[in-house]
């Protein structure tokens, strides 16, 4: 059976829900083509603010790749590139979202997997998850794209570690490596995502999509243009800034609408 992307509203949150049953959530073809598509139809959803990634059956997030469909899709130079190059779309689509994502991460999360989950903004994951890149077991190298993104958010050193010795750890090893947020006893798992959720839910949106994009941008050298420098001001003639400085002096809960 081919895996799936499947999506699910609640309010102004939407979950992406990763499946391959009985793979462990590990990624085909089929799943990034759901990922992609999922992730263009949310770009132009103004009513969504906020995205969860999850893997189905609370077992794993995803291990990575499906390796039974590497002999029919990955068998040559060229069959890989054109595999990494529909892996880099996906990856590019979930990190230029608009809206702030949140990888909801428990049981394995290796590979490809990892890769998805270091490319969303936020990552939670639960006590007893399991992160790691063994591909070299495979006698294949991660693409430039996953590897940028495992060295930008653990850094070079530790990205080394990561990839040259192929080794499975466990969260608190993740944590210290950056590569989750927080870590949360299983119990408290679900409460912890919906507070999460909540939380960036109730910001401003505009504000939340801003501080999205340039964070990444101010990593960049380059000077920020004229235009830029007047997109971060923008705020300050929006509906959303006026509610929000009223709704602070009458000690009420504001009421953002993204305009």
């Amino acid at each position: 059976m081919a895996g799936s992307v499947t999506t699910t509203r609640e309010g102004a949150a939407a979950t992406l829900h990763l499946s391959n049953p009985g793979r462990l959530n590990a990624f085909d073809k089929p799943m990034w083509h759901g990922l992609i598509g999922a992730l263009r139809g949310l770009a132009e959803d103004d009513g969504v603010r906020v995205v969860v990634l999850r893997g189905d059956g609370g077992k794993a997030f995803s291990p990575g790749a499906d390796i039974a469909e590497f002999e029919a899709e990955r068998n040559s130079p060229e069959q890989g590139r054109a595999y990494g190059e529909l892996m880099d779309e996906g990856l590019a689509l979930l990190r230029t979202l608009p809206q702030p994502t949140l990888a909801a991460i428990q049981g394995a999360c290796c590979g490809i997997g990892l890769a998805v989950a270091l490319a969303c903004d936020l990552r939670v994951c639960t006590a007893d998850s399991r992160f790691g890149v063994p591909v070299s077991r495979l006698g294949v190298s991660m693409g430039p794209t996953e590897l940028a993104l495992v060295a930008e958010v653990a850094g070079g050193p530790a990205a080394l570690e990561i990839l040259l010795e192929g080794r499975i750890f466990g969260a608190p090893e993740a944590k210290d490596k950056r590569l989750v947020h927080r870590i949360v006893a299983e119990a408290d798992f679900e409460a912890e995502v919906g507070a999460t959720v909540e939380r960036v839910a109730a910001g401003a949106p505009l504000a939340a999509r801003l501080h999205k994009r340039y964070v990444r941008r101010l990593a960049d050298p380059a000077p920020l243009t004229e235009a830029e420098i007047a997109d971060c001001y923008r705020c300050f003639g929006t509906e959303d800034f006026r509610e929000g400085y009223r709704a602070f002096l009458e000690k009420r809960r504001p009421v953002f609408r993204g305009r």
